[in-house]
């Protein structure tokens, strides 16, 4: 009989996500243009939202400190991600792959730059998530689920998108100001977008809590 655990497919998704936002994420599409300002967004905008939905949900079925644990094995494979590519990038092409290897230098050569920024707006952003949304359950106990659900991923996107941009597109040449400036513009269109998906997710969030506690049940 075909039987997947609830907890492996949960974690197999998250996974999934993290690991094609880190090798897929650095394209971007336009949306739309607002008062002249052009928003565009990375593809990684339809995954980040169900990563930080899939940390409130196994925090609030199996608590903050099994959801850590999630998150500390995510860096490893990002990190394991990042050394693999550069290996694969430095090896020498055998010669019949030799006319693909230019295409697969611009594809999988990761910028170190790109990739310990997004090595460090990820480890921020997951580890505060799961630190708001525990103290807001612990503060006013196991109601209002969307509450803790979007406060905490309001809190961790911002963290998320701050720390990425500063890190990829601050220009020392410039000054404080000049970088703030240009910073912000990419920041808060980009994180009120985050937003709104994380809104669109709380259904699935309650769902999805409730299906995987049905799957505690069942195990204990």
């Amino acid at each position: 009989m075909f039987k997947i655990n609830k907890m492996d497919l949960l974690v197999s998704i998250y996974i999934f996500c993290v690991v094609v936002a880190e090798l897929m994420g650095g394209k971007t599409f336009f949306i739309a243009d607002i008062g002249g300002f052009h928003l565009n967004s990375s593809v990684s905008i339809f995954l980040l939202p169900i990563v930080f939905s899939i940390n409130d949900i196994i925090t609030e079925v199996y608590g903050k400190d099994r959801t850590r644990s999630l998150i500390r094995s995510s860096l490893i494979v990002i990190i394991l991600i990042i050394l693999f590519s550069l290996l694969a990038t430095k090896l020498p092409a055998s010669s019949r792959f030799l006319t693909n290897e230019k295409a697969y230098e611009t594809i999988f050569n990761i910028s170190i730059r790109f990739s310990l920024a997004s090595l460090a707006a990820f480890a921020l952003a997951e580890f505060t998530d799961v630190f708001i949304f525990s103290r807001i359950r612990e503060r006013f106990g196991r109601d209002n689920l969307w509450l803790r659900n979007n406060v905490s991923n309001f809190i961790a996107q911002f963290i998320d998108t701050t720390t990425f941009m500063f890190l990829v597109f601050y220009i020392l040449e410039k000054s404080f100001i000049d970088n703030l400036g240009f910073i912000f513009g990419l920041i808060l269109p980009y994180w009120l977008l985050k937003c709104f998906m994380s809104v669109i997710d709380t259904p699935f969030v309650y769902l999805g809590t409730k299906w995987l506690k049905n799957c505690r049940k069942e195990n204990i």
